[in-house]
């Protein structure tokens, strides 16, 4: 990009769903580093013009090279968006989880580069976890306070909701917003915009039949215009294909109708192989609802036992039952949709489903990303 607004060092950067937007409004990232080579290689295909220097951000001398790097190219934007595997109510939070010291490097990072404006983005739990930092034990903010607050003006709320920007997901997440102090710049959040549900997101889409796991016999003994929507699904995008499921599980969900669990059945329930009914979180084999924006996608939203990732469906009659369609998972493109992802991101070829449903499900919505930047840009700019 020739003479961007602002020239950025991603860190943590996954295979870049927060990039997503900022090249089109004039942030150009320089410099990234990904710890997971799989994910830097996904990373450098999407965004060839950046250098991606795949490391591990505590080794000394892959953190010196990039902070040299990013100096030599007068990077002036930091953006930090650790795991937050280890702070996240899905896992496990243990106390002193490694994965949340991480925030030390891109401290100090931070320290040594002195960009002019730093984003760090997790979740909101990272505002009461507790880290230890030279045998102190403190939690995260009081951390971030004393190591950065003489440099740097902290943003004074700093908790988001995704939906509130119109974004079909809700995805809540706490995002500090850092303007050195010889910048005269406020940033803060900008204003909410409407909300939109499912039913305006994605409701517009041909339904999609799922293709059964026991074989393309017993998918179309269920499904009998399986063939015929799939092609119509296809016209739309590559990507709004038949996810692959069970089929005790896909009769579960053609019992279960929008915003309800199929643990909830008293007939079609999820079963163990012995029959016992499967113990499960009520947002588990959940139906999510037309009416709402979706719930926080998860890593693993390719799987219908997963947190309130399936399809609303839609009511209809076969012999005098009321059954439930769509009885599968959001389908890639339906991901693509809730995560606000640009339709036509270059997704690399090779990548697998179950890679590229992993690293969205982890990744913030790229819009949420965009709106914000757009608040510092105008900042800038006036």
């Amino acid at each position: 990009m020739n003479n961007p607004k602002l020239r950025g060092l991603s860190l943590f950067a996954n295979v870049g769903i927060a990039e997503a937007y900022l090249e089109s409004i004039g942030v150009h990232i320089e410099v990234a580093n990904e710890l997971l080579p799989e994910r830097a290689r996904f990373y450098q295909d999407v965004y060839p013009s950046s250098h991606m220097v795949c490391g591990d951000i505590t080794d000394d001398n892959v953190r010196t090279a990039l902070i040299e790097e990013a100096k030599a190219k007068n990077v002036n934007f930091v953006m930090a968006t650790p795991p937050c595997q280890g702070m996240s109510r899905v896992g496990k939070m243990e106390e002193f989880d490694v994965r949340n010291q991480l925030i030390y490097y891109a401290v100090d990072v931070i320290k040594r580069l002195k960009p002019e404006y730093v984003l760090i983005e997790n979740v909101t739990t990272i505002l009461k976890t507790k880290i230890s930092v030279d045998g102190e034990v403190m939690i995260i903010p009081e951390y971030l306070e004393r190591e950065l607050g003489n440099d740097y003006v902290f943003n004074k709320e700093t908790k988001v909701k995704a939906m509130y920007y119109s974004i079909p997901q809700m995805r809540l997440r706490n995002i500090y917003l850092l303007v050195r102090k010889d910048k005269n710049v406020v940033w803060e959040f900008p204003e909410h915009t409407p909300v939109v549900n499912l039913q305006e997101a994605i409701g517009h889409l041909p339904q999609v039949d799922p293709e059964l796991r026991e074989g393309m016999e017993l998918t179309l003994e269920k499904f009998p215009d399986f063939e015929k929507k799939k092609k119509a699904a296809l016209k739309v995008s590559k990507w709004h294909r038949p996810p692959v499921h069970s089929w005790k599980l896909v009769e579960c969900m053609m019992h279960t109708p929008s915003n309800e669990s199929a643990t909830a059945n008293p007939v079609y329930y999820p079963k163990k192989n012995d029959g016992v009914r499967v113990k499960a979180h009520y947002n588990q084999y959940r139906r999510l609802s037309w009416d709402t924006p979706s719930r926080c996608l998860t890593q693993n939203n390719g799987v219908i036992s997963s947190l309130a990732c399936v399809h609303p469906g839609r009511p209809y009659k076969k012999d005098g039952e009321t059954l439930y369609s769509d009885p599968r998972v959001f389908t890639l493109h339906e991901i693509m949709i809730i995560s606000s992802l640009p339709l036509d991101w270059p997704i690399p070829d090779w990548a697998d489903e179950t890679l590229i449903r992993k690293v969205i499900g982890e990744g913030i919505p790229s819009r949420l990303i965009k709106v914000i930047m757009e608040v510092l840009l105008k900042q800038i700019e006036s």
